[in-house]
Formats: C-alpha cells, structure tokens, sequence
C-alpha cells in the first residue's frame, strides 16, 4: 500500500527545517572536521591544566641531581632482542667527555626499570586544597623524563604540563577580562553615538596605533623586580587584557550601530525598556555567535603575548612556571646544541594555537547562516 505522503508528492518534513538556530551551528560545526579536531585537542588541554600533579610522576621543582641535562628517557616494551615486556626504561647514568668534558648520557641495557601506573610518589595538594600522593606513572627507583632534564636535574615533562594551567589559565582569564571591557566599551560607543563615540573610537585607533611588541616590552619592563610570581601573575593578565580589547570593541560597536533602527530595538525602547537591558537583552544575544567566535581569535593573541614576554624575560618568572619561561632557558645556541629537547614546550604552543584557528573557523561557518 502506497502511503498518502508518496501518493500526493509530498515529501517528509525535514529535520533541519525545524531545528533551531543553535541546532543548526551543532550540525554545521559537527561538520567542520578540522573544527572538531581542534575542539578535542583543547578539551585535552584544558584536563591537563586541572590536573597536572596526577598526570606527572614529580613536581616541577624537584631535581634529579644524578640526571641533569639528560635526554629524554623512552619507555619501551620491547627490548634489545625484540622481546615483549611490560613497560620499562633502561637504566642511564651522566658522565662527561674525556676531553671536551661536555655530558654525555649513556645507556645500560642490562638495567630496565618498570614503569607502574597510578603509583605513590611525590605529595601535592590537589587544586591547592586537597593533599594527594597518586600519579598516573612512575618508578620505583629512578625517576623516568619523557622529556629529558634541564641543567638543574628538573624533569622537562612535569614541568611542561605544570606550564599548561598557568599558560591556559593566563590566556582565559585574559581573554575574559578583554571581553566585559569590550562589551562595556563598544556598547557605550555604538549605543550612545556622538561625542562618546567620537572618543571612544580616537581612543582604540590611539592604543592601535602603538606596536604591540614595543608596547608590551615597555609595560612588562616597568614591573619591580621585587614583586612576587603571584603579583606579576596578575598584572601580566591585566596587561595583556588591557590591550586585547579593541578589537571586540570595534565588532561590538559596528553591530550595534547596525541594529539600534531595527524593529524589535524600537518596540522595546517603546515598552520603557532601559539602555542596559535593552544591550544585554536584546541586541547582543543578536550577534552573540559572532563574539564568540571573537573569543577563540583572542585566546592565541595573548597566549603568545604572555609567551613572547617571558621568552624574553620580561613576563612570568621563576618559580611560576609557564611555557615562555620554559623556552626562556632555550636562548642560547649553546642550550640548543647540547640540549634540543628544551625547546618540546614549544610544540605544545603550536598544537594550542592552531587548535584555536581551528576550532575558530569552525564556529565561523557554523555561524555565518549563508554557509552550507
């Protein structure tokens, strides 16, 4: 029996017809492979900046004085005859060459060291409040680097993973003191207009007009000496927020401008709705998938802000740990020739930033409602 629905030619309703508009930007950032991707290494990230001390087998500060500027140590499952063994590490031991006295890491296959899982080790305070002593991997007897060491005996892996909180952290907090000061700001100028505009505008051109490097360099350079980690932690933040905003400031102007005429503006200016709810209600929920997408620009922006500065050791200092104060120790050609392993941080910064480009373009095209 042919039903009526085939009989009259009438198709079946699609879903997409009545999906709504948040249910089309899924359907459509589902189909970014690229944005995808990029969304589950963030998600990564942002686990390895909550738990830190449970994924590294020792603190970020703690030394192997036996191991110092060591290469990285491999966990292995087959050994010297192909043999399958549960994993282990080879024994190594640091001794310096005869003439040039440079190290030299040498390798003792007759020693193999089994890695365990969720092993007791070094003490912490979970999230700062809770004591633990768990770790995801570790050794009974030695100390196992995945990254090598520094010239200290510091394992390069925990302190890599240390680095992710403090980088991501600086990076959110900044990007979300940047935009309430962009909101304020370009709603003000696009709802105001006139004179406040005027200023307004002349003000983010001013700030615009300044290189970023030089005007970083300067601001970062003032801080004393003396301060604590934890102060230059937070005025690093407020800095770099401090010059992030312009950009969502501009965006959030020109879209008011574009919709103060519109209909729905006008009937609830009528109503007596107030100037602020008529922002935060109702036009900038308009365009709130376009901000956004702003976001996920912002966060690299001053992700490498804060890296740039501490590279050049005007941003995050010791004992704070972030990537630009690990590639800090990398400066020199003598550090890199001797130990290459120092600049692996480096490689988390690149993965986070295209992640972000990715994920970024991704929420673009599932906004733009005349993409496919």
């Amino acid at each position: 029996m042919v039903s009526s629905q085939t009989t009259i030619g009438i198709n079946p309703v699609n879903r997409l017809d009545l999906a709504t508009s948040r249910q089309l930007m899924w359907y459509k950032f589902r189909r970014h492979r690229l944005a995808m991707t990029g969304s589950i290494i963030i998600l990564l990230f942002a686990i390895i900046s909550i738990f830190p001390e449970f994924l590294t087998p020792t603190g970020p500060q703690i030394r192997d004085t036996k191991y110092t500027s060591g290469p990285p140590t491999f966990v292995h499952i087959l050994d010297e005859t192909y043999t399958p063994h549960l994993p282990f590490i080879y024994g190594r031991t640091i001794t310096r060459h005869p003439v040039t006295l440079r190290k030299i890491s040498r390798v003792d296959v007759s020693v193999r060291i089994p890695v365990r899982f969720l092993v007791r080790g070094h003490k912490y305070k979970f999230l700062g409040f809770f004591s633990a002593d768990l770790h995801l991997f570790g050794t009974d007897s030695a100390q196992v680097h995945l990254f090598g060491t520094d010239k200290l005996g510091r394992d390069i892996f925990t302190r890599t993973i240390y680095a992710t909180r403090v980088s991501i952290s600086i990076g959110v907090i900044g990007v979300l003191a940047a935009f309430i000061i962009g909101l304020a700001v370009g709603g003000l100028a696009g709802l105001r207009g006139g004179i406040v505009d005027s200023v307004i505008m002349r003000l983010i051109e001013l700030i615009r007009s300044i290189p970023s490097l030089p005007l970083w360099l300067g601001l970062a350079a003032a801080l004393p000496r003396e301060w604590s980690a934890l102060q230059v932690y937070v005025v690093v933040t407020l800095i770099l927020a401090a010059l992030g905003w312009t950009t969502l400031a501009r965006r959030v102007r020109s879209k008011l401008l574009t919709l103060r005429n519109e209909d729905f503006v006008q009937a609830a200016r009528l109503a007596g709705c107030s100037d602020t709810r008529l922002v935060y209600k109702h036009m900038l929920p308009a365009f709130m998938s376009y901000l956004i997408v702003d976001l996920t620009v912002a966060f690299p922006y001053i992700l490498l802000a804060e890296t740039t500065l501490s590279f050049l050791g005007l941003g995050m200092r010791e004992p704070m740990v972030s990537w630009g104060v690990l590639l800090f120790s990398a400066q020199n050609v003598t550090a890199l020739a001797h130990t290459p392993w120092l600049l692996i941080p480096g490689a988390f910064i690149i993965l986070i930033v295209i992640a972000f480009n990715f994920f970024g373009d991704g929420l673009r095209d599932a906004a733009d409602p005349y993409s496919n």
